[in-house]
């Protein structure tokens, strides 16, 4: 007796857990997951959003992730076994916004990371 309302139990645990999930959730998770392992192009800009000015972006087979020390760890992938990892210090001002762009390019390395020089300082040369 004990087990059949055990088993019953568990059957309607698992259909609750089941439903849920919305058919987003799955989604959401499906790309997270090939993100994971380089597999979805995407771009990251990061703004600064005192002065309203990008940043930076990167562009390619990339995965994010945030470690400790307030920063945004992203990680390229450049070729078979060639990775390249950048950090983001993020800040009260700096924020980002990853896009999935794939299907952009057919160059499973594609890499690009890009500066904006406007927000540079000036530099007064002396002879």
């Amino acid at each position: 007796m004990f087990k059949k309302i055990f088993a019953v139990l568990t059957a309607l645990m698992v259909l609750f857990t089941a439903a849920g999930c919305s058919e987003a959730d799955k989604v959401n998770q499906n790309i997270s997951q090939q993100a994971e392992y380089f597999q979805s192009e995407r771009r990251v800009t990061v703004w600064n959003a005192r002065t309203d000015n990008v940043i930076m972006y990167i562009e390619g087979y990339i995965n994010i992730s945030n470690n400790s020390t307030d920063e945004l760890v992203v990680t390229a992938k450049l070729g078979e076994n060639s990775y390249k990892v950048n950090y983001v210090y993020l800040n009260d001002y700096t924020l980002y916004v990853v896009e999935d762009i794939s299907g952009t390019h057919t160059d499973p390395y594609h890499y690009k990371l890009y500066f904006n020089t406007n927000v540079l300082p000036e530099v007064e040369l002396k002879p």
